[in-house]
Parts: structure tokens; C-alpha cells; sequence
């Protein structure tokens, strides 16, 4: 096909690029994603109930029929009423079918229990709070930042009371989340709550006054569009500080590299080239002037936060220090850059590439004449703003970050093979993978890795971690390593080529296997896809062929934090179970020719019934998969969970900046079969709508608490530990039973009613 020739010409990718996002974004669904639908069920979910005349046997298989697919739209109250009034109640398929109705309100009822006793408990914890007075006490994150520590003699009181305003700010998110409308609209004009959020506001402004961004945004901040995401000023003051907080990040020095490292290779001329590559392959039209815009803003904001947070600082490792600005020199580079942003927009002839460059040069003068900053961090962050005005997934790769991109995009590296985590500030291994060095020389789930090659890992960033941990095959690196009460005993493994496996099934035995079935009685299997990586297909492929020779009748697909991955991947999983069709168009630019991409029949799995999970971390190419398979031309699946992220475009990797750089850029979006655009969030919240992404049939959002503990069992379920007999003393890995699984993961359950659901149709079509 033309579209696989042209994939050699660049290496294409989804991915969502805003890392695992665990907050869920709750969006409406709109049954039109099915609107094919047979007329029976058109009639049932418009509310007439009434079943057309005909044969007793041809009504009760109509009857299965509809029931069945209104519980595959989610409409279980409409399903209930359906099977009351059919005159076949003691149908065996009704029965089952009223069963898993039951089900499923039992599920739904003990939900709405937890959930209004979670109110009603944030409810007694605001209450409680207010009684302590703690909007009249100074906050501890406050009195810290005071040269005396508290408030003119003031006590903070126990340092484990919960007595601050940001653990106020947290009972009233917690509330506002578990709050019905009514209950929402109450709470958030309850004197104390107002005040509480102003209260919040007046005190983040006193850190942000010391240069303490990322601490009023933690404090405050956080919390505040979270309580009310309608203010628009939140979430904008929220922006601007992770913007602050971000460029003060970027100059302070960490284990892994120096400030001074962190930019080598950077050159104004790879800039310059990816505006030349952009121009021609770039998605839209691009608005020049907003991203010299948004690129001087960024400039005049990076001498603020110089001058603010930083002073005179030797640097021990390289000698250097970083020089703040002075206060007249930061002065004259606002005004300068304030008479530049005002030329730009009042440029009457159009703002072009040229004019772009042009902007760029004028800045880096300016900066020599004024305050002069470092020129590769101005040039890095002028790049960094300026496609940040293109979309979210248009970046540099600068040539020191290559290394770190492409282990994220092809999912191989060169390590020991474990999976870290830092739970209470302690750099842990969360567990092992098979086969890996780190496996062979005894590494086991719940060590703590104090020190790497000497050096303390308390105030290692994870990322930095991982990057002390990997490095080039066959080199070795040395743990230091704590194991319960015993004295840490070092450690030194040889690194090796790391392939993390991206289909993994519901459970790890101790083998480091994987159980797939999550209903042995019914044979329904689950498959979990973390990523599209090269493998992925295959590997899916070796599984779906175990499963199918011992009897799979059904299967769960859990896309859930599958932020995406390859497009071939993404293509071949959608073949494995379409016969024929288009799987996804991808657009580029109006001008060129857009790509095709079709299922075959040749080794098409068995159509048994398929249920696919989502979430609003599932990203790109999971959002294409889940799209082609629930689409109204196949109908090969149903959806079950919340809306997914909604990035809806396609981007591509070039080499052209040259030096070792890359550009990650958008070169397409890509079109469901029935030839809708899976549009972003960022796109369609502008339009004041909320359908981006791909929505679920049946819409199951889960609370903070619900989702806590999904990922709770879900990780105890991971958790891959070594099977030896010197374990005295330690704590066995903890699996849970599929029953407990159930329990925590309510879109697995009812995904997994679904699932019975089609069986059941499937059985009763067949019968027919």
C-alpha cells in the first residue's frame, strides 16, 4: 500500500506527550457514535417499550435482541423495563439478561453509597477544620518562607495536625467531587469556602513574590480550578506559575547533569531549520506572529525568574555560577521586548517565516545589550514557547534529549530491568521483568535503592534515577541496596537491551507469566496494552492463539493509561479482528494525499465478542484502535469507561534541524471509518463543547477513590518478586483474587456484564 511506502520516509508515531495523566476528565456520550442501529432498538431506547406482533419465538429472540442492546448502549434502566414487560420472563436468556441488570444496579447502588458518604465525611472534615480557626493561623508552607520561621511568636501547634489551608483546599476538592449538582452549587457559596479560596489566592501571592511558584502552585493553586473549573483565572494563574516554576527548574543543577549540560548542542540554526520544515509538512496554516508572540513572552518571563529566584551560586561541579540580572537591566529588557511584542502585532503586511527569524535574531541582540542570559537556554525556551502556539505535541528534541525520547518512543533501552517507584521519598523497585539482569543477580520487589554508584538517591528526581540506572550495554552499575532491617549491602550489575513487554493480562504468577482469563467459567479473557511498540501485534498475537485453542469465547481489551505508541501497531491490532474496511484515514496538509490504511481478511481472528476499556489517559493511537473497533461501519466492539484524551492528530520525527537534534512535529489527523475526526480537547473546549476524543457505549467515570484503589490492585497484581528461600521475614507479594479485582475496578466489572451481555445475544442470534 502507498501509505506503508510513505512510512519509510519518516518514522510516524502517536503518543500522547503529556505523560500518564490520572485525573479523569469526565465528558458527555452521545449515542450517535452507534447510530445504526436495528429498529427494535430505536423504538425500545426512545422510550416506547411495546414489542411489534409476531411468533412467540421470533418476539423472544426480538426481546433478547433489544435488551441486549440497550445494555451495550448503556442503558440499563430502559433494559429492565424491557424485560419486565415482555411476556417471555421465563426465557432462560431474559433471566440472565434481568441478572446482569442486577448486577449491575447493585454495582451502581454500592457506588452511590461510597460516594455520598465520601461527601458526607469531607463535609465533617470542612467543619471540623473551621472550628480550628485555620483561616486565622498562619500556613506552615508560609511561616517557613518568614526569617523567624513562625508568625511573631505564634505556635504552628503539632506538626501532624491537620491544620493549613491547603489540607482546607483538599477537603473542599474532595467534596466538590464527590457532590451532586445541587450539593456543588451549595458548597461553593458557603462563606467559609469562599473564603477559604480567597484566602488561598492572597497567600499564594506571598510566595510568588520569593519565587516560590512551584510551591504556591502545589499549595494553592492546584487545588483552586479543581474546585471551580469554570473560573477561567484559575486556571490561568495555574498556567502561568508551572510556567515560572518550569524556567527556574530548567537553571537549577541535579544529580543526573548540570544546568550547564542540560542544554549542550543547542544552536539558533537547528531552530531555524525546523521553522523551514515546519512551513512546508506543518498540519495548518501557521500563525507566525502568535508564536513570536508567545516566544518573546517567554524571553521577558525567563530575566523575571532569574531576577527573582536566583543568586550568586557556585556551581561545584563545573565551577560556574549562574548571575541573576540586574533589576535596570531586566527594566530595559522588558521595555524592549514590550516594543517588540507591539510591532508584531501591528505588523499591517502579514507576519511570515522571515519575520519569525528576524524576531529571534532581534532577541538574542537585545539580550547581549541588556541582560544578558545564557544564549542556548533563551534559544532553547524562545523554541519551547514558540511551538507550544502550534499545538501541545509540536517540540524540539534537542540533541542531549534524543537518547531519553527514543527509549520513550520504541520502549528498548539498555538496563537492569526493573520497575522503580518512591514511595515515602525511598527510590523502591515496584517490581522485576524476567529474564533480566537485575532478576539474575537477586533484585527483588520492596528493595530500597539508597544509593547509585555512590550516589544518595533521597533527593533524586525518579527520571534522574532511571537515568543513573540505564546506560550503554554491558557497562555495570552499582546499588546500593536496603532489604528490610538488614544493613544495604551493595550490588553491581551489568547492564543489557531492555525490552519492556506491552501486553500483560490481569494477574503475574510467579513465573513471570501472565493469567489472561478473567472469567474461567465463561472463558472471557483480558488483555491489558500499555503501549503500540514494535512488538505489540505479535505479542498479542502469540496470546490470542493460547487463548483461542483452550475455548476463548470473549474478550476484555483494557486501553486504560495506554497513552499511545506506533501507527503499524496500531493498524495491525485493529486487523486482528476486522475482516475488511477502512481502519483510519490519516489527513495531512489540504495539499497532499491522504493515507489509507484497510483491514484484511487473512488472519482475522474469530468474531467472538469484543469489549474494549478507555479512560481519559487513553491517547492517539489507543484512541484509534478503540474508534475503528466500536465504529458504526464494524460494530466490532463495545466501549466501556470514560472519554478518552483527545488528541486526534498524528506527528512525525525528522532529522532535519541536523546536529543530532530532531523535530517531533503534527503532520496529519486522522478520520474514524465512518470518516469523523477524532478531535483534540484543546480544539474542542474552544468550541464550549466536550465531546473530543472517542466517547464510551457505556459511561462508567471513576472517582479519586475508585481510581486509587484500581491502580492499588492493579499494581499488586503486577508485581513480579523472585521465588527463593531467603525471604525470612518479608512480606509476600500480595495478589489478588479476580473477585477483589472486580470489586476495585468497577469499568473491569461492568465491562465485563457487557461482555456476558453479548455472549448472551451471540447465543440467541445463533439459535434464531
Amino acid at each position: 500500500m502507498g501509505s506503508r511506502v510513505s512510512r519509510l520516509a519518516f518514522f510516524v508515531l502517536f503518543t500522547c506527550g503529556a505523560g500518564l495523566v490520572l485525573a479523569c476528565w469526565f465528558g458527555s456520550y452521545s449515542c450517535s457514535a452507534h447510530a445504526e442501529r436495528t429498529e427494535i432498538t430505536r423504538v425500545a431506547s426512545a422510550g416506547n417499550l411495546a414489542l411489534p406482533a409476531a411468533s412467540e419465538e421470533s418476539s423472544t429472540a426480538a426481546s433478547v435482541e433489544a435488551v441486549c442492546r440497550l445494555i451495550c448502549q448503556g442503558q440499563f434502566g430502559e433494559a429492565e423495563q424491557l424485560t419486565r414487560q415482555t411476556e417471555m420472563a421465563e426465557n432462560a436468556e431474559v433471566q440472565r439478561l434481568a441478572g446482569i441488570i442486577g448486577q449491575y444496579e447493585q454495582i451502581d447502588a454500592r457506588r452511590k453509597q461510597a460516594r455520598e458518604a465520601a461527601f458526607q465525611k469531607e463535609l465533617a472534615e470542612l467543619s471540623r477544620l473551621k472550628g480550628l480557626g485555620v483561616l486565622e493561623r498562619p500556613d506552615r508552607i508560609i511561616a517557613a518562607e518568614w526569617d523567624d520561621g513562625v508568625a511573631k511568636g505564634e505556635s504552628l501547634g503539632d506538626a501532624n495536625e491537620p491544620n493549613d489551608l491547603p489540607d482546607v483546599l483538599a477537603a473542599i476538592a474532595r467534596a466538590e467531587e464527590f457532590a451532586d449538582s445541587r450539593q456543588k452549587k451549595e458548597l461553593l457559596s458557603d462563606s467559609f469556602v469562599v473564603k477559604a479560596m480567597q484566602t488561598a489566592v492572597d497567600r499564594s501571592s506571598l510566595l510568588e513574590a520569593r519565587g516560590k511558584w512551584l510551591d504556591a502552585y502545589t499549595s494553592y493553586f492546584y487545588m483552586l480550578p479543581l474546585i471551580d473549573p469554570n473560573n477561567k483565572g484559575y486556571v490561568t494563574h495555574a498556567e502561568e506559575l508551572l510556567d515560572r516554576a518550569g524556567i527556574g527548574a530548567s537553571f537549577q543543577d541535579s544529580p543526573c547533569e548540570s544546568r550547564k549540560e542540560r542544554y549542550e548542542g543547542v544552536e539558533k540554526r537547528m531552530l531555524a531549520k525546523a521553522i523551514d520544515w515546519l512551513n512546508l509538512h506543518y498540519i495548518n496554516e501557521i500563525s507566525y506572529s502568535q508564536m513570536a508572540l508567545k516566544a518573546v513572552k517567554r524571553s521577558e518571563l525567563l530575566a523575571e525568574v532569574l531576577a527573582i529566584a536566583f543568586v550568586d551560586v557556585n556551581d561545584p561541579n563545573n565551577g560556574q555560577s549562574i548571575k541573576p540580572p540586574e533589576p535596570d537591566k531586566v527594566a530595559a529588557w522588558s521595555a524592549a521586548l514590550s516594543g517588540v511584542r507591539q510591532e508584531i502585532e501591528n505588523s499591517a503586511g502579514g507576519f511570515a517565516k522571515n519575520d519569525f527569524l528576524a524576531v529571534l535574531d532581534r532577541v538574542l541582540v537585545l539580550n547581549d545589550s541588556t541582560v544578558e542570559l545564557p544564549q542556548q537556554p533563551l534559544v532553547a525556551h524562545f523554541a519551547e514557547a514558540a511551538f507550544a502556539a502550534l499545538d501541545p505535541y509540536t517540540v524540539m528534541v534537542w540533541p542531549r534529549q534524543v537518547q531519553d525520547f527514543e527509549k520513550l518512543m520504541t520502549g528498548e533501552f539498555t538496563g537492569i530491568g526493573v520497575e522503580i517507584s518512591k514511595p515515602k521519598g525511598l527510590l523502591t523497585v515496584g517490581s522485576l521483568l524476567p529474564d533480566t539482569p537485575a532478576y539474575r543477580v537477586g533484585l527483588d520487589a520492596g528493595d530500597v535503592i539508597e544509593k547509585v554508584d555512590g550516589i544518595p538517591t533521597r533527593d533524586m528526581s525518579l527520571i534522574c534515577a532511571v537515568k543513573k540506572i540505564t546506560g550503554p550495554k554491558g557497562t555495570k552499575v552499582t546499588l546500593s541496596i536496603r532489604r528490610g532491617q538488614k544493613e544495604p549491602e551493595p550490588i553491581t550489575i551489568t547492564r543489557d537491551r531492555i525490552v519492556v513487554p506491552t501486553i500483560r493480562g490481569w494477574q503475574r504468577v510467579e513465573d513471570g507469566s501472565w493469567r489472561y482469563l478473567i472469567d474461567e467459567a465463561e472463558q472471557i479473557g483480558y488483555v491489558r496494552i500499555t503501549s503500540f511498540a514494535g512488538e505489540t501485534a505479535s505479542d498479542l498475537e502469540d496470546v490470542l492463539k493460547k487463548l483461542e485453542s483452550t475455548g476463548l469465547r470473549a474478550l476484555i481489551i483494557d486501553l486504560r493509561f495506554n497513552t499511545g505508541g506506533l501507527l503499524d501497531s496500531a493498524v495491525d491490532i485493529c486487523d486482528k479482528f476486522l475482516d475488511e474496511g477502512l481502519i483510519v484515514r490519516t489527513q495531512p496538509k489540504s495539499n497532499m494525499i491522504p493515507q489509507y490504511e484497510y483491514a484484511h481478511s487473512k488472519k482475522t481472528h474469530p468474531d467472538y465478542p469484543l469489549v474494549v476499556l478507555i479512560n481519559s489517559s487513553s491517547a492517539s493511537a489507543s484512541e484509534i484502535v478503540a474508534g475503528a473497533l466500536a465504529d458504526p461501519r464494524h460494530e466490532r466492539a463495545v466501549l466501556v469507561g470514560s472519554r478518552t484524551h483527545g488528541k486526534g492528530s498524528v506527528q512525525g520525527i525528522t532529522h532535519y534541524p541536523g546536529s543530532g537534534a530532531q523535530l517531533k512535529y503534527t503532520m496529519a489527523y486522522y478520520h474514524l471509518p465512518s470518516g469523523q475526526r477524532v478531535k483534540s480537547r484543546e480544539e474542542v473546549e474552544k468550541e464550549g463543547r466536550s465531546d473530543w476524543g472517542v466517547g464510551p457505549d457505556v459511561k462508567v467515570d471513576l472517582t479519586s477513590d475508585e481510581l486509587r484503589e484500581m491502580i492499588t490492585v492493579q499494581r499488586d497484581n503486577d508485581v513480579l518478586v523472585q521465588v527463593r528461600q531467603d525471604n525470612e521475614g518479608k512480606t509476600p507479594a500480595k495478589k489478588r483474587t479476580a473477585d477483589e479485582t472486580l470489586q476495585a475496578d468497577p469499568q473491569l466489572a461492568v465491562g465485563l456484564l457487557v461482555v456476558r451481555t453479548k455472549l448472551i445475544e451471540a447465543g440467541a442470534l445463533a439459535a434464531d
